[in-house]
């Protein structure tokens, strides 16, 4: 029987060491992934978040309610298997980073792209020594050859945890470095968001608010939070933001 499907049968999730790791039991029950490989994480923080998770259901096991197990379940099952592959879609970004698009007019708009966006540009250069360079055009214009190695490099070096995470911070964000940026804790998680929605916050302000478009962000801004929460708990063991 699916433990996905089936009714809550334990009293108690508990968290033992295992394998180099921390695994989560459910009345000495083994939690096992949705491909039955074992639940085996490198931390006891985030072993015992999937932990809380799975005391908190109440009857039917609700998926939907366990994002870091979800996640787990991600690093385990796919990108485990798949991790040259995610590492190389990932590392791509580089080369159309939202940063670098940038707007040529009108001169507010174009300023406050510059002010909000090159002091991450400078934060990258900086901390990897490779430099993404801002074009004001939405046509693709290829980056430095050897910027982007270095960013693969440092995308390629991520274990299968820290990828998953990366997996969300980048592709809902629209940004390698904003996804760097993240993990890295060079701005509160909250601002990086903020600063991945300039433009859509600068359209707001000529247009209005569109509430369905602000209903689907929240979604969209929860999951990046959760992404950097994942991350935290698998690499130091902290709660994040």
């Amino acid at each position: 029987m699916s433990e996905w499907k089936a009714k809550r049968f334990w009293k108690e999730a508990t968290v033992v060491e295992e394998g180099g790791g921390f695994g989560i039991r459910l009345d000495g029950r083994a939690v096992k992934t949705p491909a039955k490989a074992a639940m085996v994480v490198p931390t006891r923080p985030l072993a015992e978040a999937i932990a809380v998770e799975w005391d908190a259901q109440v009857d039917l096991i609700q998926p939907g309610t366990m994002p870091v197990t979800r996640s787990a379940n991600a690093a385990i099952d796919k990108v485990r298997h798949q991790h040259a592959e995610v590492a190389d879609m990932l590392a791509g970004y580089g080369d159309t980073d939202l940063l670098c698009y940038r707007a040529d007019s009108p001169d507010s708009l174009v300023r406050r792209q510059a002010e909000a966006w090159d002091p991450l540009l400078d934060w990258a250069e900086t901390r990897y020594g490779a430099r993404l360079v801002p074009v004001a055009s939405v046509m693709h214009r290829p980056q430095d050859t050897d910027a982007l190695a270095l960013f693969s490099a440092e995308v390629h070096a991520m274990d299968n945890f820290a990828l998953t995470a990366f997996h969300d911070l980048v592709g809902l964000s629209g940004s390698l470095v904003i996804g760097l940026a993240a993990m890295q804790d060079a701005r509160p998680v909250e601002d990086l968001w903020e600063i991945s929605r300039l433009d859509e916050r600068w359209q707001e302000e000529q247009w209005g608010i569109d509430e369905e478009a602000r209903a689907v962000e929240a979604v969209k801004r929860a999951e990046f939070l959760h992404a950097k929460r994942f991350h935290d708990l698998a690499q130091r063991g902290e709660t994040g933001s």
